[in-house]
């Protein structure tokens, strides 16, 4: 079924416009609606078209691969890409598909084109239809059966095209879309109602569609307001460089995962960082047994990368220290939606290199506890200078709040107790730090399990219990009483987070969810320095499993990682991808304008039999009757129906009478047409005996 003159040449406008590429679009409309005017056409079989197909298949695996690859802001085919649909996308997958479907009107442009410029204007099923062509051959049908037109088909493709991109609370894809509707069904309205009917029945049509895009709009603004940040909370852990809520005092045991979160390959042989950092607090609030970063100085701070975009320096003039390669993933999402989340950073971190700034990091930000937040791609790949001396770190704090050197009054008493218990003679840190090592070691003891305490005792807190009655607990028990201890000391200390680094994997290190762990910072005079301990650092032989559920579990993550590299753009995949395809499309390209040609050329001397077009009920012995009155004069227009045709046939004096054969005749040949199941072999008979019967009335004298 043809379109009406110029509607697809406003529909690839249309198109063009909303995807801000007008100019594109105008011209593809142009050359469609030029068959118009050209007449020149061409004989394609059903081959050419199979092969104009599977090039636009092609085309579109190809560019969904390419854009998989890249996570630039709207994907990567630079001017293809960089409009209005999902600006500043990041999640590849969703971006992917959207780009697959927004530029389908131009990677099914080829079939579309050999369709108008075609002898015939319409496609063979069996060419775009891998289910009829092996039907066909099921059943010994030839090639080209059945045909179709895709006019309206591409001209749908495009109004659902032009409606990908990004909701900017307009109604200009309303209204032309209602337009380029009623344009299309204008040729088609039903002639039994009138013109009243059919324009009430489309505005209210228009009306439904008007307020239910106005309700869509009215829920994606109350679903933008929900915070995106909270939502992650129930979807992934994250740390909060704000606050971090302990599990001190909580019943139970403490959960221990198994799944890999970070990956880290020592650039420098040998050197590999004990911790790695996400955040560090100031404040214990002991009530609610949670640290926070305290005062204002945890704002975040941007900092721009370096002039060839891959390097960022977190630390200036410390340039030395050992290298390794660190691959985490982005668990917390920014306002906008992007990728967010802490970078675990090897203690003394003080450049953060290969982390090119285009296809990665929207933003990078640190505070001055020594935490960076990071907005990019959900994995991020980087290269990290570490090593000793200065850090991220502010120097401790000096104004009247002393939050570096703050005790919370509920644990002074347990302090000072476990104090006069070590009966330390010293006060300078050389004498201090052993001292306290050694307590921690000797009396206490690391568990991940807190049960009930044997003797409870009233209005005391869990670290003073901790410290005092258990003896027992995880590292944020150890963490927290040590920062707490040293601070009583008067040595400014800090409560840090992260990853403990100890499990080796070839020449590769793994850290998992269980390896999470806490300690503490302490001020030597010139820098902050790590100071742990939690007996072991938390590490017990139950944490490290070799069963074959664990080896299944680290083989899917390494699968997912690859898979996630790929996914970032962090394969550097891309060349590849292009010298790849693209001979293959080339060399479709060339088979499909030049093979055909070679093949007449060489089959010009050899004697060719035309293969005869089957299709269902093709022997119907109605064909007979119809080539009979065709030669009496009474032939059938071409789109005439059968129906319409016999009411001109019984015009015919001599077949007056026979109303009821004739009706009974053509009934069993549409379901020896149409009908799946066919005629019986008595059905058969019977129409070839009633076709002969007529056939006997026409021969007859008049």
């Amino acid at each position: 079924m043809k379109t009406p003159p110029l509607l697809l040449l406003a529909a690839l406008a249309f198109w063009g416009w909303q995807s801000g590429f007008l100019l594109v679009g105008t011209l593809m409309g142009v050359v469609l609606e030029s068959a118009r005017v050209i007449k020149v056409r061409w004989d394609l079989t059903e081959e050419d078209f199979r092969r104009i197909w599977n090039f636009c298949v092609l085309l579109v695996v190809t560019m969904a691969a390419y854009v998989f690859t890249t996570n630039e802001p709207g994907g990567g085919l630079a001017g293809l890409q960089h409009g209005a649909v999902l600006h500043n996308a990041s999640v590849s997958s969703t971006q992917t598909a959207t780009t697959v479907m927004r530029w389908l009107p131009l990677t099914l442009l080829p079939i579309f084109l050999a369709q108008i410029f075609n002898e015939r204007r319409s496609i063979p099923l069996a060419a775009v239809s891998l289910l009829v062509r092996r039907r066909q051959q099921r059943d010994g049908v030839a090639a080209g059966a059945r045909y179709l037109d895709i006019s309206y088909l591409y001209f749908m493709v495009c109004l659902f095209s032009a409606g990908v991109h990004a909701n900017e609370g307009s109604f200009g894809y309303f209204w032309g879309l209602s337009v380029l509707i009623l344009w299309a069904l204008w040729s088609l309205r039903s002639q039994r109602y009138g013109m009243k009917i059919w324009a009430g029945a489309l505005f209210a049509v228009l009306l439904i569609g008007f307020l239910g895009q106005m309700g869509i709009s009215r829920a994606e603004r109350m679903v933008q307001n929900y915070n995106a940040q909270w939502l992650a909370r129930f979807l992934r852990n994250r740390t909060d460089p704000l606050q971090s809520a302990t599990r001190l005092g909580q019943i139970g045991e403490l959960k221990m995962s198994p799944r890999i979160v970070v990956r880290l390959e020592p650039r420098t042989p040998g050197a590999v960082p004990e911790y790695l950092r996400e955040a560090s607090y100031r404040h214990y609030h002991s009530p609610n047994r949670t640290w926070v970063a305290g005062g204002t100085k945890n704002d975040f701070n941007n900092v721009l990368p370096e002039p060839d975009n891959t390097t960022w320096v977190l630390v200036p003039d410390k340039t030395n220290g050992a290298v390794i390669n660190l691959a985490c993933y982005l668990n917390d999402r920014s306002k906008e939606g992007d990728p967010q989340g802490l970078l675990p950073l090897p203690s003394g971190c003080c450049r953060l290199e290969n982390l090119p700034a285009e296809s990665s990091v929207i933003s990078l930000e640190i505070n001055q506890l020594g935490a960076a937040l990071v907005t990019g791609a959900g994995l991020m790949l980087f290269d990290a200078r570490f090593g000793p001396g200065a850090t991220l770190d502010s120097p401790p704090d000096r104004s009247t709040n002393q939050f570096d050197l703050k005790i919370p009054a509920e644990e002074t008493n347990a302090l000072a107790q476990v104090i006069d218990e070590m009966k330390l003679s010293g006060t300078n840190t050389t004498e201090i730090l052993p001292a306290v090592t050694r307590f921690f070691a000797d009396k206490f003891a690391y568990s991940t399990w807190q049960g009930p305490d044997k003797l409870p005792v009233t209005n005391t807190t869990a670290l003073s219990r901790f410290l005092l009655t258990s003896r027992s607990g995880h590292c944020e028990y150890f963490a927290t009483a040590t920062v707490l201890l040293l601070r009583q000391l008067g040595i400014p200390a800090r409560y840090a987070v992260g990853y403990y680094v100890h499990e080796r994997s070839g020449s590769s290190y793994l850290v998992r969810e269980r390896d999470a762990h806490a300690w503490c910072l302490l001020w030597n005079g010139r820098n902050w320095q790590d100071f742990d301990t939690t007996p072991g650092s938390g590490v017990t032989p139950g944490n490290s499993s070799g069963s074959f559920g664990e080896w299944f579990a680290d083989f899917s993550s390494w699968i997912g990682f690859q898979f996630a590299k790929f996914r970032w753009g962090q394969t550097h995949l891309r060349p590849y991808l292009l010298w790849t395809f693209a001979p293959l499309l080339t060399g479709l390209l060339y088979y499909i304008l030049f093979q055909r040609r070679k093949k007449s050329r060489s089959g010009t001397n050899q004697v060719s039999a035309e293969i005869p077009v089957v299709w269902p009920g093709h022997d119907s012995a109605f064909y007979r009757l119809e080539k009979t009155l065709a030669a009496r004069g009474l032939p059938r227009s071409p789109g005439e129906p059968l129906s319409g045709w016999l009411e001109r046939v019984l015009a015919e004096p001599a077949l007056a009478d026979q109303r009821a054969a004739l009706t009974e005749l053509l009934q069993l040949h549409y379901r020896y047409r149409f009908d799946p199941r066919g005629l019986s072999p008595a059905e058969k008979v019977q129409l070839g005996h009633n076709v002969d019967s007529l056939l006997a009335v026409l021969s007859s004298p008049k």
